[in-house]
């Protein structure tokens, strides 16, 4: 009963949250020079003024910006996200359509982070101050200094074009017609490089943090109060550290998942990865607003969402955290 009153309150606040962030972005994108119509006119090699009226006309752009605003709040409000005049099909079809592969690729790419990172973070706080302690922490700060992008192009030079053990780019070989279990392996292969990409960044955080939340914890009194009755080192640090370790981990997840968003770009188009940030790269450029709004407002969704998902699973770890 208490969670369900929660969540209802929880999801009323996020409402207000993602308006918030739609009102914004709105105004933040028409402070940039120039729109759809100029990029189109530029392509067909004719920019008279009346064939510029016309498509302005055509896009609603020859309007007020504060008609246009009102415009774009009702179909927010009606969860209509509009029409793509670039791609020629509605702003939520392209959205559900790349949606799945930018989920697909951030939740592997976060877990690879955090369970890995985890693991060599509590290794080497079991070993601090020692070799292994010193060698995952200097892998840690390499991973966290080397940009994302380099990461990507030398794994593409190394795995793809010197080894040849996986795919450069793309999300499944459509030309072998892959169906089924044979499907799901031809896309695990090719997502291996871009969520190995995007995850080391993250391992890098989750591993230092790791190791600094599980120093700070055996330095308190609840394990020292367990090591002076005997409980052996392992079961103190498994039962005992780790779970009130995981808990600045969690609050770290729920923060970054808008960065991780933002690496996906940088990622998809590295990759040529068929999701929301390659989309939203190319409606930059088009200067495709429409599209460029629904997908920070469905991006804004879905940080909203996790953290939302975060603060559920604080109570989890942590008994003594209620969610009233």
């Amino acid at each position: 009963m208490l969670t369900a009153r929660y969540l209802r309150r929880g999801l009323a606040q996020l409402a207000f949250v993602v308006f918030g962030i739609a009102v914004v972005n709105f105004f933040l994108l028409h402070l940039a020079p120039g729109d759809a119509a100029q990029v189109m006119a530029g392509e067909a090699g004719s920019a008279t003024p009346e064939y510029m009226a016309a498509l302005r006309k055509q896009f609603g752009l020859d309007q007020p910006l504060y008609i246009q605003f009102f415009q774009y709040l009702k179909n927010v409000l009606t969860f209509n996200l509009g029409y793509s005049f670039r791609q020629g099909l509605p702003v939520s079809e392209l959205l559900l359509q790349r949606l799945p592969a930018t989920l697909l690729l951030m939740v592997t790419s976060i877990l690879f982070a955090v369970s890995v990172g985890s693991t060599l973070g509590f290794i080497a706080a079991r070993h601090a101050g020692k070799a292994v302690d010193t060698a995952i922490s200097t892998l840690a700060l390499l991973f966290y200094a080397t940009p994302v992008f380099w990461i990507g192009i030398m794994f593409i030079v190394v795995f793809s074009v010197g080894l040849d053990w996986l795919p450069v780019g793309g999300m499944a070989s459509i030309e072998k017609g892959y169906t089924g279990f044979d499907h799901v392996r031809d896309v695990a292969h090719h997502l291996v490089l871009p969520a190995a990409t995007l995850g080391l960044f993250y391992l890098a955080i989750y591993t230092r943090l790791m190791r600094a939340s599980m120093l700070e914890v055996y330095g308190q009194d609840f394990v020292r109060t367990a090591r002076a009755k005997g409980v052996r080192p392992r079961r103190i640090a498994a039962r005992h550290v780790l779970r009130n370790a995981l808990l600045p981990i969690v609050t770290t997840l729920g923060v970054q998942m808008a960065s991780v968003l933002g690496g996906a770009i940088l990622v998809e188009t590295v990759f040529s990865w068929p999701g929301l940030g390659r989309l939203a790269f190319e409606a930059l450029f088009q200067r495709d607003l429409n599209l460029l709004l629904g997908i920070l407002f469905c991006s804004s969704i879905v940080v909203v969402l996790v953290n939302l998902a975060v603060d559920l699973l604080y109570t989890v770890l942590d008994p003594r955290i209620e969610l009233a």
